[in-house]
């Protein structure tokens, strides 16, 4: 008798993945505590009972506009993002921590920006990891001339370039094309290094690798052609951070 064929393995989900910035400002009445309070003790666990499914939180090291803190939310669709969004305005708990944080206490924060990306096939939610000790966290994002070419971006990745960065000890956090937020086509992306300098020689690791020589060598995948403009930053884990 031939044998049954395989079962086809139904396609992932990809997540809808939330990135809150929490811009702040130094102050005497301590922004920065009281908004990282707030974070760990409310909104974390409203997060969960609104339906998010991961969540981490990040504060900038290295980068531009900072002072902030970094929310990062995933939800398993567009749809449940919105009820999420519901949930917690009805979280009476959630609601009232707020209250509690702010009044006669000063604001948590100057300005919040949300952007909405939707994960990639090859890292299709948020990895959540804690390691024994905080790694470092770069935030990438990729812009690209026009859609098509940011489609054929994505599909380096996907095909190929995320399998060489786990290779090469470069260990995805998220990957995520903007749907919602500034300097759209884009992508971000987020990796984990043990430290600075084990970014540094992954890195040589991954621009060295022959598999990656040889995908950046097929016609179309030049960054000249895909990514017009390449920007990052770095962030420290939150103590509380379920990703750290």
């Amino acid at each position: 008798m031939a044998a049954l064929p395989a079962v086809a393995q139904a396609p992932a989900k990809l997540a809808i993945l939330e990135l809150r910035y929490f811009y702040l400002r130094n102050t005497k009445d301590n922004m920065s505590g009281r908004l990282n309070d707030f974070l760990k003790s409310a909104d974390a666990p409203a997060s969960q009972r609104a339906g998010a499914t991961a969540s981490a939180y990040f504060a900038a090291n290295l980068a531009a506009n900072a002072p902030y803190v970094l929310a990062v939310r995933s939800w398993p669709s567009l749809a449940a993002y919105e009820q999420g969004l519901a949930k917690l305005e009805a979280d009476v708990a959630y609601v009232v921590a707020w209250a509690s944080a702010t009044v006669d206490k000063g604001l948590l924060f100057t300005r919040m920006e949300t952007q909405l990306l939707r994960a990639f096939k090859g890292v299709p939610d948020l990895v959540v990891q804690a390691a024994a000790k905080a790694r470092v966290f770069e935030l990438r994002t990729y812009q690209s001339n026009d859609p098509q070419t940011l489609i054929r971006k994505i599909g380096m990745f996907n095909d190929g370039e995320i399998a060489i960065f786990r290779k090469t000890g470069l260990e995805p956090v998220f990957f995520g094309e903007m749907i919602a937020g500034p300097n759209q086509p884009c992508l971000v992306y987020m990796l984990a290094y043990e430290s600075f300098a084990a970014r540094e020689a992954n890195w040589d690791k991954f621009i060295a690798h022959p598999e990656w020589l040889k995908l950046r060598a097929q016609p179309g995948f030049a960054d000249g052609e895909i990514v017009s403009n390449i920007t990052s930053c770095f962030l420290r884990p939150l103590p509380f951070s379920p990703v750290r």
